[in-house]
Formats: structure tokens, sequence, C-alpha cells
């Protein structure tokens, strides 16, 4: 069957894999992929991140990104504060029960992935990962090859 090595398609594939077995994996803190992929992002910055630069990151439109904070905001996880540096912006900041469930996401998360990846050695997941990062245009931080 020549297209199940279209690059593509094997893509799109495990991706879908991932998502689908990230999403159980996070449904305990009553999470999915997205919602956790804003949470992280907000954890990991010290001021928190406006509703734009979410968008831009994660690739979406801002308006999915604003239905994701909403979620987010009504599960206790993260307000919106007004920006120092411009009134006009609000910035998405987690919360304490935001970091800890945050925390918990990342343990599980983490397992579920290194199972999914499991058929790799660890020279071959930052291979992975160098090469899917340089596919979507992308630089990697200066760290091991785990992934958050």
């Amino acid at each position: 069957m020549p297209f199940v090595d279209n690059i593509g398609f094997l893509m799109s594939r495990a991706s879908g894999q991932l998502v689908r077995a990230t999403n159980a994996a996070l449904a305990d803190e009553g999470l999915r992929v997205r919602q956790y992929s804003v949470l992280s992002l907000v954890c990991e910055s010290a001021e928190g991140e406006s509703q734009r630069d979410l968008a831009e990151v994660l690739a979406l439109d801002p308006s999915q990104v604003v239905a994701l904070v909403d979620d987010l905001h009504g599960a206790g996880l993260v307000e919106r504060r007004p920006s120092p540096a411009d009134r006009r912006t609000k910035l998405v900041v987690p919360t304490e029960r935001g970091r800890a469930v945050r925390a918990r996401a990342t343990a599980r998360a983490d397992a579920r992935l290194a199972a999914s990846l499991g058929a790799l050695t660890e020279a071959e997941q930052g291979t992975l990962r160098s090469l899917l990062a340089r596919v979507v245009d992308v630089e990697l931080p200066p760290r091991a090859f785990t992934d958050r």
C-alpha cells in the first residue's frame, strides 16, 4: 500500500494517535491537549501571555484561544489580568490551582508520551524532536531530549 509511506499521512496518523492517548491521560485532570498546551505556556511565562501571543505560538485562530482560556478560567486554572505595558491587552496567568493541575497533568502527559514513543531509543526520540521542530520552524530550548 504505497500511501502508508507518505510522510504527511504518517505524521497525521502519529499526531492523531498521540493526541487521543494524551487526551485520555489528561481526562482525570479535566483537560484536553489544547487546554493543557495553553495552561503549560502560561505556567512557563513569568508574567503571563496575551491571548494573541498564545494563538500565534499554538498556530490557532484567536477565537479558538478565547474559548480555551474561557474553559480554563471557568475551571479556576487561569485568570485574565491587565498588562502593565498596555492596558488594552489582557494577560492570561495561571492560578495556584492551575499550577498544581498543570504539574499533575504534565506527569500524566509525559508518562503517556513515553509509552507512545517506547519503540524509539532516547537518541531516536531526540532526532525526531529536532526534525519535527525544523518542520514546524521552531527553535528548541537548550535541554535534554525530553518532551513536555
